[in-house]
């Protein structure tokens, strides 16, 4: 009985799937650990050398507060460092003093933990503070009353706060080309995945096996991933170029793909939306026209053509060529059953989507297709005002 379901060809397609979803897990969770490898040495180092500065160096006794905040100030992204910089040592020096007078008067114990949080915390609110200066003047303030300092310690406690932010902003400073070539990268390799997905929605569609278009929209689902860390790569792309002038000459690049973010999440959707249309129709065994799987293996080409754009720090406008000559043969098709009307009138918007990728505006991108059932030609030139796009690097 039990050798039985082992044989059955969908226990077998279930374990094969969650085989290939646990070797995508552990390759992702490997290239997030590569990625932040920087970080997490970045940090080491800080501490470190915090340490010794405040310990070695100036002979401060227990100065943990130096590689605690140097870490915290780095943190694993190089988004907001000089604000937090700033946040942590003037919430150190909030809790500090705070804690110092309420010790004095009332002395330290349960509730006057309570009590020191609730004023320490207030006050940073009332001053119009960032989460994280919030925090920092609790946890000082809880550290100061439960480890009393001896007289005079509170004032090193807040210096090695300040050791600690110098030391991260240094090592701040300190910033390889790799988050500056990190965003464009990003966007290439959601381009790649679109066209993955596209080649084997084709692929789905041409031979109609179910399970296939199930395990395709499976992957499709698994996209927004991807374009979370495209805006988080964005968003540090223009932190370091906003905290190290001399990497502006690399500004124009971390700027284009920042602007494509938006119009690549709506690329994203539209294929999602593609793959589960496909995957509907395989389901219902509706006859999907081999032209238009042929079409949209074309477009996964011309996809391709856009992520390698991207790698090579070109912009978005390299594609458009490819991106047209597939609209005008998606524009050629005509509408049928249902199904493939769906299927027809999506592909459209994910070309037009596509096309605003290249710099295109989304009138003149729509004016690429006449409506469905049209017998008018498309317009498969780009209007006069156009966005205008600039090639990098």
């Amino acid at each position: 009985m039990v050798e039985n379901i082992f044989r059955d060809t969908r226990v077998e397609a279930l374990f094969e799937r969650a085989r290939r979803r646990s070797r995508r897990s552990v390759r992702h969770r490997l290239d997030r650990l590569q990625d932040k490898s920087f970080h997490v040495i970045q940090c080491a180092l800080a501490a470190g050398v915090a340490w010794f500065i405040a310990h070695d160096l100036l002979a401060h006794p227990m100065p943990f507060f130096a590689p605690i905040v140097a870490v915290i100030c780095l943190g694993m992204t190089y988004a907001q460092r000089l604000r937090r910089v700033a946040e942590v040592t003037v919430g150190v020096a909030v809790g500090v003093a705070i804690a110092d007078v309420f010790v004095s008067v009332a002395g330290s114990g349960a509730w006057q933990v309570a009590a020191v949080v609730l004023v320490a915390m207030s006050i940073a609110l009332l001053l119009d503070a960032g989460l994280l200066l919030v925090m920092q003047s609790a946890v000082q303030s809880i550290v100061v009353t439960v480890l009393v300092p001896a007289p005079g310690q509170s004032f090193l406690r807040w210096f090695d706060a300040v050791i600690g932010g110098v030391v991260a902003l240094v090592f701040a400073a300190l910033v390889p080309g790799a988050p500056l070539r990190r965003p464009r990268r990003q966007a290439a390799k959601v381009a790649s995945r679109m066209s993955v997905l596209l080649r084997d929605a084709a692929s789905s569609a041409r031979s109609g096996d179910v399970e296939h278009a199930a395990e395709v929209l499976a992957q499709a689902r698994e996209t927004d991933e991807l374009i979370r860390e495209l805006q988080d790569a964005a968003d540090e792309g223009m932190s370091v170029i906003a905290a190290t002038p001399w990497r502006r000459a690399d500004s124009q690049s971390v700027r284009t793909i920042a602007s494509v973010v938006d119009p690549l999440d709506r690329v994203v959707r539209s294929t999602r939306v593609l793959v589960r249309r496909v995957s509907i129709a395989t389901y219902h065994q509706a006859q999907i026209p081999p032209a238009l799987a042929s079409a949209w293996e074309e477009l996964a080409s011309a996809v391709e053509v856009l992520a390698r754009a991207w790698h090579e720090d070109r912009t978005g406008e390299f594609a458009r060529p490819a991106i047209l000559d597939v609209g005008e043969r998606i524009a050629a098709l005509a509408p049928g059953e249902y199904h493939t009307t769906v299927l027809l009138a999506q592909s459209r918007m994910l070309v037009v989507d596509l096309l605003e990728l290249t710099g295109l505006d989304h009138d003149d991108a729509a004016a690429t297709f006449p409506p469905l059932g049209s017998s008018h030609p498309p317009d498969l030139h780009p209007h006069p005002h156009s966005i205008p796009v600039t090639e990098v690097g």
